[in-house]
């Protein structure tokens, strides 16, 4: 389809950029983009060099521009409708919007990310992704979905999405590229698989007093591909290794919890109702878990600054892991500078994030379509 000129797209729901930068990385020119929250919009800018519209997508709805690929991950908690219009319920609207987009602008390839709730979410008993890959159907696009593993394509976290990939009117699925193919396009062919958390922290200097988001020096050389990688455009050293913010009691519990342990080894004299209620019931494996340094880590969510929302011990220290850290677990390179107004919203933009090592993975695959169809 497209053959010498760059592959041009537009993101959607862009957040800091994680997407993007992905595709950016592979050499798509993405030239337009929006993003609501002004914070995350104002990372983007500082990192994608371009500045996003910051709007409610409804409000700009038909002034999203046309292009070859529209990217993005519109929000979507698993939800169940029955009887309902869906273009005006709140849970699914925007998942609305995007199509209406993709109907208007007709590009010759989009790419719809989100978490697997969407594979869980129905209309009137049917699911909503088969209901979505109807319609797209009806507009032409071949559709693949497909679940990824983050893990497999070199980002060190056990993080689950899906992909729904429309290609217009075209005879063949899209297919992600083999993770072997991957390493060798970012130059990671001597990474042991997965990238483990050691892999990806073991490297930082040691965290600064809370709030010195600076840069500092490094000082050790990288330990592995994967950290040299993220070092590749920040060669003098590293912002946002702080303190994490810790209360007594999170300070005990992580004494007593070894590498790639949880709530399960925190002693009963010192656990709380909670934890103890948790230890009764079980399942919950990553509830004031500990990083282990030979495995990746679990999903980094908005809450990484929290040891009872996942793994968010580090596996060394006898604290959480930093913003850096979390930023590295998602694959986000040293150069990286988020813009922050307050801690929650930084927290937010990296939780949320796509991890741009996905997002190339994704472009990558795209490339390769279609350069051979």
């Amino acid at each position: 389809m497209i053959k010498t000129q760059r592959i041009k797209a537009v993101s959607l729901f862009a957040g800091c950029g994680g997407l993007d930068l992905g595709f950016i990385s592979a050499g798509f020119d993405v030239f337009w983009a929006n993003e609501i929250m002004p914070d995350a919009a104002k990372s983007y800018e500082l990192n994608c060099g371009h500045a996003p519209i910051v709007a409610d997508i409804w409000n700009i709805i038909n002034d999203v521009p046309a292009a070859d690929i529209l990217i993005g991950g519109p929000p979507c908690q698993a939800f169940s409708l029955v009887g309902k219009r869906l273009e005006n319920d709140s849970r699914a609207k925007l998942v609305f919007a995007y199509k209406q987009i993709v109907e208007r602008t007709k590009p010759k390839a989009f790419v719809m990310e989100n978490v697997p709730g969407l594979l869980a979410s129905k209309i009137d008993g049917r699911k909503l992704i088969d209901y979505l890959a109807e319609e797209y159907e009806k507009l032409g696009y071949n559709i693949a979905i497909i679940p990824l593993l983050a893990s497999d394509y070199c980002v060190p976290q056990r993080r689950k999405r899906v992909v729904m990939v429309g290609i217009l009117n075209s005879a063949d699925k899209f297919s992600m590229i083999a993770p072997s193919d991957f390493k060798k396009i970012i130059g990671l062919q001597d990474q042991a698989m997965p990238v483990s958390a050691k892999d990806a922290l073991g490297d930082l200097p040691l965290v600064q007093p809370k709030g010195n988001y600076a840069e500092q020096p490094y000082t050790s050389q990288p330990e592995s591909p994967y950290a040299m990688l993220m070092r590749a455009n920040s060669p003098n050293g590293v912002t946002f290794q702080a303190m994490p913010t810790m209360s007594k009691l999170d300070t005990e519990f992580v004494k007593h919890i070894p590498p790639g342990g949880n709530y399960m080894h925190i002693p009963d004299s010192i656990a709380t109702t909670r934890i103890k209620k948790f230890k009764e019931t079980g399942g919950r494996t990553t509830t004031y878990g500990r990083l282990h340094p030979d495995n990746p880590a679990y999903t980094i969510t908005t809450y990484f600054n929290r040891p009872n929302v996942g793994a968010n011990y580090h596996y060394d220290f006898e604290r959480l892991i930093s913003v850096r850290e979390a930023l590295r677990l998602q694959s986000f390179p040293d150069n990286f500078i988020p813009h922050y107004s307050n801690q929650r919203n930084l927290h937010i933009q990296v939780g949320n994030a796509v991890p741009p090592l996905l997002g190339r993975a994704i472009a990558e695959s795209l490339k390769v379509f279609f350069y051979e169809h």
